[in-house]
């Protein structure tokens, strides 16, 4: 009875409401006379409480600590001065929470409750940058689905993903959770986890908000270390960091999180450019709120950016940080900051007002509880619906690398295969990094896949052969790699002497990669390659099946075997799907969203740089070293940004354009023929690139402007047709206003971002 006087008290208040009142957008905001009217009776206190968000430290079923910190954050959240929670979870456990704000705070207000539900909830899907190589929005909107339906079973209503940093240096542990390198991808795949996220309507039970994160250019940490600073231009910010995060904005995402780092000499935290003027001004966004990273508002002190947690509070929240996570910093100054007048109740307001919105539209004022269904916490998670549609995306994120002879795809009878390799038979690693409640161990592994997928499992044989990590393997601890423990490279050898293919799983434990796994050497750790060597003695047919969450720095590999496949860490479902493409049953077609370096000396490496004013060596100066390159690399990647390979093939003929001249407000269409010139169907990915010869900045070589999957039986041929508009030439100028300048451009199309038909247009005033 009380929760329900609570919200009564309030939806009365609602309905008496004065329209002519409301400060709210109501043409953008259908919520805008409730928030302003619930704002209208809330205190300062209550308004700063809507601000903090607290992480749980106890089990909400059971008793409370006795500590004072626990007491103390007990008090707070009945008392209405907690606005929102994370790291809360089951129907149960966040019914309890919830029944702790809304039935003894004076206003009755609902907590919304937060998780990192990042590639799953408890079926889990490939990591984002797995994800990122189908080039497939549906893959990424079905597992954001899934994930947002078994979280929200669970009690939660807000996700701290996607996240959409452009990751160009593979030493950064976090790019196993980026879409990859590119702004145009990146926004592409980003707008599609949205979408899976919040449906069409977040007052439905089955969906979360979402949050576009990490706000921004945090991938562009330095030396690729994890919470460094960043240091960038404005055309740089502009056109390649910020592009998928408007996106977002557009989008219509319910939240944005702020990044560690600084821009130009200002934490994200306390920058007026990204939140105040480019965010809540030039893009419009009105009816979401920015949330802190975990402590960041209070780290801008030790940035040296705030003097103490008064000066934090107010730069963080006149900047435009609506909600500090952690940091404790809005509950101990933002009051304070009012009374002195330093700020306006209008600034914490519009905070307030946004996060408000949100709960709103989640539906919690309707029902605090609408999350909280123990019926669907036994029903909706870990389904088989679930399951296969983790297998589909899977299937679809993994990269044939190379098939030297055909020796994929394996056959499924009469052929005697050895599977080797400790990542083999690991249950546990292809859950990935960041996998909220994966239960531990959970992933259907490469051996299970491939002993399910043969006629006969006695033609299958097993060998560790090497030992990757010892110790404990968690989320918040260094791990320990094993070097030196060749204890079981015998039996492993014996095996593959014996047999008529070796398929050797290689790569990285999934610990190598999420925060603060910043890594200096990004090739392949422990003793693998010394046990890839001595199998390679005594037989030829090798298999290697690269389990990763970042690029890596591959070159023996690639000249020593002979067939190689990217699979990521694909989540529950990796060795049925790993086994679906060895044998065939599904035709390799991702592309890679991150260029693979030869060295770690070449990161920050991607297809997209600019041409420097000396990127070849003048046909007379050979063996003269004046020119941009390496002494003892080529420039190149081992992999470029779009390649994959299929087990057929495509040719791509006859490049045209419908007109060699185009005007600013006209378009022009380019037309590529692709065939399938090999015996088997198989889909392919349409790359176009467009290059700016010359601007008022200097431009990149070539920039990813639309691509189109196609799927072609053997010996069939299609013509593709992309449009190009001012739109797809237009970018942030000298002087950082949007659009295009007359001028000479190539019109690329091809595979990957290297293999390209070209020709040329011109764009006039």
């Amino acid at each position: 009875m009380k929760v329900q006087l609570a919200i009564a008290i309030v939806t009365i208040a609602l309905v008496g409401c004065n329209n002519s009142n409301s400060k709210t957008n109501i043409a953008s905001n259908p919520y805008a006379q409730q928030v302003d009217s619930l704002l209208s009776l809330m205190t300062v206190e209550e308004k700063v409480g809507q601000l903090n968000l607290y992480a749980g430290s106890w089990e909400f079923t059971g008793p409370v600590p006795e500590d004072v910190n626990n007491q103390k954050k007990l008090e707070n959240i009945k008392s209405g001065r907690v606005g929102a929670m994370l790291n809360v979870i089951t129907a149960d456990g966040t019914r309890e929470a919830q029944k702790l704000a809304v039935e003894n705070s004076r206003l009755g207000i609902p907590l919304i409750f937060g998780y990192d539900v990042i590639h799953g909830y408890k079926t889990m899907m490939p990591i984002p940058l797995g994800q990122a190589a189908s080039w497939d929005a549906e893959v990424a909107r079905s597992g954001a689905q899934v994930a947002a339906k078994e979280a929200s079973a669970s009690g939660i209503n807000w996700t701290f993903a996607p996240m959409m940093d452009i990751a160009r240096d593979a030493r950064w542990g976090r790019m196993m959770e980026s879409p990859g390198e590119d702004p145009y991808l990146a926004s592409y795949m980003s707008k599609a986890w949205i979408k899976g996220f919040q449906g069409n309507d977040m007052s439905d039970a089955a969906t979360i908000a979402a949050c576009a994160k990490h706000f921004a250019a945090y991938g562009f940490v330095e030396a690729g270390r994890d919470y460094n600073t960043v240091d960038i231009s404005l055309q740089t910010l502009y056109n390649v960091v910020l592009p998928p995060f408007k996106a977002a904005s557009e989008a219509g995402v319910a939240s944005f999180m702020n990044s560690f780092n600084e821009i130009g000499g200002v934490p994200a935290n306390g920058s007026e450019l990204l939140q105040r003027q480019l965010l809540k001004g030039a893009w419009e966004y009105q009816n979401g709120f920015v949330v802190s990273d975990w402590g960041s508002i209070g780290e801008m002190i030790t940035h040296g950016y705030a003097a103490d947690t008064l000066e934090a509070g107010y730069k963080a929240l006149t900047a435009g940080s609506d909600m500090d996570m952690e940091a404790h910093i809005y509950e101990n100054s933002i009051e304070e900051l009012v009374s002195l007048g330093k700020i306006s109740e209008d600034i914490l307001n519009d905070a307030v007002r946004r996060i408000l919105t949100v709960k709103f539209q989640l539906g919690l004022f309707d029902d605090p509880y609408l999350y909280c269904d123990v019926e669907r916490e036994k029903s909706d998670l870990l389904t088989e619906e679930n399951l296969e549609i983790a297998r589909a995306a899977a299937r679809k994120s993994i990269v044939l690398l190379k098939n030297e002879n055909n020796l994929l795809p394996l056959s499924k009878e009469g052929q005697s295969i050895a599977v080797i390799g400790s990542l083999a038979a690991d249950k546990d690693v292809p859950l990935g990094s960041w996998r909220a409640q994966a239960n531990e161990g959970s992933a259907v592994s490469l051996l299970e896949g491939i002993e399910g997928a043969v006629s006969d499992k006695t033609n299958v044989s097993y060998s560790k052969g090497y030992t990757l990590t010892k110790g404990r393997r968690q989320f918040i601890y260094e791990l320990d790699i094993v070097n030196g423990d060749q204890s079981g490279f015998k039996r492993a050898i014996d095996l593959a002497k014996k047999v008529d293919v070796v398929v050797l799983a290689m790569g990285e434990d999934c610990w190598q990669t999420g925060e603060g796994r910043s890594q200096t050497d990004i090739g392949l750790k422990g003793d693998q390659m010394d046990l890839m060597y001595e199998l390679l003695k005594v037989n030829k047919n090798i298999v290697v099946t690269l389990m990763n969450g970042r690029s890596l720095a591959i070159p023996e590999l690639d000249e020593s075997i002979p067939a190689i496949l990217e699979v990521w860490h694909l989540g529950s479902e990796a060795g049925n799907a790993i086994a679906d493409v060895l044998f065939g049953d599904y035709n390799p077609s991702g592309k890679l969203p991150v260029s693979f370096p030869r060295h770690v000396g070449q990161c920050p490496i991607y297809y997209n740089h600019k041409n420097g004013g000396r990127p070849t060596t003048n046909p007379h100066d050979a063996g003269m070293v004046f020119w941009s390159h390496y002494t003892d690399s080529p420039n190149s990647p081992l992999y470029p940004f779009g390649y994959g390979l299929s087990y057929t093939t495509f040719e791509y003929s006859d490049l045209s354009l419908s007109s060699m001249e185009m005007s600013s407000n006209g378009e022009i269409t380019a037309s590529i023929k692709v065939k399938n010139t090999g015996k088997i169907a198989g889909q392919e990915t349409v790359q176009l690139y467009i290059r700016d010869y010359v601007g008022s900045v200097t431009r990149p070589v070539k920039e990813l402007k639309g691509f189109e999957k196609i799927t072609l039986k053997s010996g069939e041929e299609k013509e593709i047709q992309f449009t190009i508009n001012n739109e797809t030439l237009s970018y942030y100028r000298a002087d950082l206003s949007f659009g295009s300048e007359p001028g000479q451009f190539a019109v690329m199309i091809g595979g990957n971002s290297q293999k390209i038909l070209t020709t040329d247009f011109r764009l006039v005033d």
